[in-house]
């Protein structure tokens, strides 16, 4: 359980962390790219499996951990934009809720059962996103509203559900920080190639500050995804499991917007929470 904890604690500080770029105007594509190469680094310092590196393409896990890199950057960026443009609890919200994607591979993939309150847990989900968005408690949500919390909700969703699949079907006990390092890698490659296109394009500006945002943000972003991956190997079943991790992330993260940034939150915001709230044990424990 405390591999659970931790998890919960470090990943809702990723979404501070990323408001605190928006506040000091730290560019976001940047530091994460940073963040890639210093999480690769205590991966592959905290790893006690010794693979040359020509031999990590050839490692069962590694077509997926090259998938996971690029869905990582991606998603990552989207997290930022989604906390500076949206709000911390919308971000939250949004990527937390996720949970229903894994929960549908299953009832897919592995032919795990559904029911009436399963089916009403994902409405609801998709429910507390659209709410959780809303800037106005009586204008409709714009569309340009959802567009980021929506690419985060659907990025998250196969993060978690090609973690959880490669974790349990290719990865070995104490390969993780090797797995994490090939993954962080992978996405920090990608970044590179995408900061080399806007400096062809002259669209790169170079600050110092950014480099210190992405060694903020890569250590504890590795921190997070290690417990995880450990809580993975424990006994607690898998629904119990992203439950309890969801749940405590979007409170945790609505928390540190309310008390550090003093974020307002409208009254479809807080139904929003609620029903995320719901829809995430709806869906978990049906």
């Amino acid at each position: 359980m405390i591999y659970l904890v931790l998890s919960i604690l470090i990943s809702s500080l990723l979404f501070v962390i990323f408001k605190l770029f928006d506040i000091f105007k730290i560019n976001t594509l940047q530091a994460i790219v940073v963040n890639y190469i210093i999480a690769l680094s205590f991966g592959i310092a905290t790893s006690n499996t010794l693979v040359p590196i020509t031999q990590i393409p050839q490692q069962n896990w590694f077509i997926g951990a090259f998938c996971l890199g690029f869905l990582f950057i991606s998603v990552f960026n989207v997290m930022g934009i989604t906390s500076q443009k949206n709000g911390l609890s919308v971000a939250s919200v949004a990527g937390k809720m996720s949970v229903v994607i894994p929960i549908v591979f299953g009832i897919i993939v592995y032919n795990e059962g559904i029911g009436f309150v399963k089916i009403t847990g994902i409405v609801l989900a998709l429910i507390a996103v659209y709410l959780s968005s809303a800037k106005s408690d009586t204008n409709p949500v714009k569309l340009k509203n959802l567009i980021f919390p929506l690419l985060l909700f659907v990025g998250s969703g196969i993060i978690d559900t090609g973690l959880k699949y490669v974790e349990t079907t290719s990865v070995s006990s104490g390969e993780e920080p090797l797995f994490l390092a090939t993954i962080f890698g992978c996405a920090f490659i990608l970044g590179i190639f995408v900061i080399i296109t806007q400096m062809i394009n002259g669209k790169f500006k170079f600050q110092f500050k950014n480099i210190l945002g992405g060694v903020l943000l890569g250590i504890p972003n590795y921190y997070a995804m290690e417990f995880l991956l450990k809580a993975f190997k424990t006994d607690i079943e898998s629904s119990i499991l992203f439950t309890i991790n969801n749940v405590g992330i979007v409170l945790l993260t609505t928390v540190f917007a309310l008390l550090f940034f003093k974020e307002k939150l409208i009254k479809k915001n807080w139904i929003g929470i609620g029903l995320a709230i719901i829809s995430i044990l709806f869906v978990s424990f049906a």
